[in-house]
């Protein structure tokens, strides 16, 4: 199964790189443009989105795939909001050009600096495709483009996947999540290169060490992932996902770990870590080498320092015992 994100497996790169692997499906979504171009030759009813937040379709753009529109009602609502907010402020300023071009003294006169002072505006907030204007040397007029602007509104938080995978091998629902996993690799390559690992600079110029570099990193974001789940009721995660979740939206948090984000507590009344902090905590526990001189001789043996509550949960959690075993 491959999954990449929008606009990167174009229908040339199923083509080449898909088509020739035997077995080998893949889930990608489309590209905003790629979506209004459904949408204009009306290949998916928008207005089912009144009913349900995803609906599968098929396109002869599209041969052999399933095509799977999902809307977030969440994000609909918030993008309509930015862009109503966008043009209000917008047209404020539009108004005071026009009382600039009416003004008794030192009146806005001319096209060109007219039009300079619109430009300025559209380039600020980016709204030039809203407006029709007409500007002339004596003043200027601007109008909705209503239609265009229904026509994103009808579009707000739809976006829309192509998959070869069967339907009677995942549904719908399950080709989203399949897709919304993607974030979790993205979120990966962010440790993998930046926050935890720090894979770069590379201090390695040879092919077969560089390799061995990337090998060990990878290998260690494998040890700090499964970590993480052991260690997960100390932390700031959500142990009681619900994989069964059948929403386009995102996935509630669980009651627990909404709990654990306000206490800051764990059920067991411990402080809740991040991931990082707690390996700080685990740090400072210490193999001692004690050394006593009695009257029978001399004595040498290890001490580990005894663990705190919050330490010992963590070894239990990981299966690990402190006992000096050497």
């Amino acid at each position: 199964m491959w999954v990449t994100d929008r606009g990167i497996l174009t229908s040339s790169n199923i083509k080449e790189l898909v088509k020739p692997v035997e077995g080998l499906d893949y889930i990608s979504g489309l590209t905003k443009a790629s979506i209004r171009k459904l949408a204009e030759v009306e290949a998916i009813q928008l207005g089912l989105f009144d009913e349900v937040n995803l609906v599968e379709f098929e396109s002869e753009d599209y041969p052999n795939e399933r095509l799977i529109a999902c809307r977030n009602p969440l994000i609909a609502a918030k993008n309509r909001k930015q862009r109503e907010a966008l043009l209000k402020i917008a047209e404020e300023q539009f108004e005071l050009i026009i009382k600039a071009t009416k003004r008794e003294k030192r009146a806005l006169k001319g096209a060109d600096k007219i039009a300079l002072r619109v430009a300025k505006l559209l380039n600020k907030y980016k709204i030039n495709k809203y407006y029709n204007l007409d500007i002339t040397d004596s003043g200027f007029t601007y109008e909705r483009k209503q239609e265009l602007i229904d026509q994103e509104i009808a579009l707000d938080g739809v976006y829309i996947l192509r998959t070869s995978v069967d339907e009677t091998l995942m549904d719908g629902f399950e080709v989203v999540k399949a897709y919304k996993s993607l974030s979790s690799v993205e979120e990966a390559f962010r440790c993998y290169k930046s926050i935890d690992l720090k894979v770069r600079p590379i201090y390695h110029y040879k092919g077969d060490r560089v390799k061995a570099h990337i090998f060990l990193c990878m290998l260690a974001y494998y040890v700090e992932w499964h970590l993480k789940q052991k260690l997960a009721p100390l932390l700031f995660e959500d142990e009681e996902i619900d994989n069964n979740y059948q929403d386009v939206i995102k996935a509630r948090r669980s009651n627990s770990a909404v709990a654990k984000d306000r206490k800051k507590r764990t059920e067991d009344n411990l402080p809740v870590h991040s991931f990082r902090t707690l390996l700080e905590d685990l740090g400072t526990i210490c193999l001692n080498t004690v050394e006593c001189s009695l009257e029978s001789g001399k004595y040498v043996f290890d001490k580990i320092t005894r663990p705190t509550e919050v330490q010992q949960k963590a070894l239990d959690l990981l299966s690990i015992s402190s006992v000096c075993t050497h």
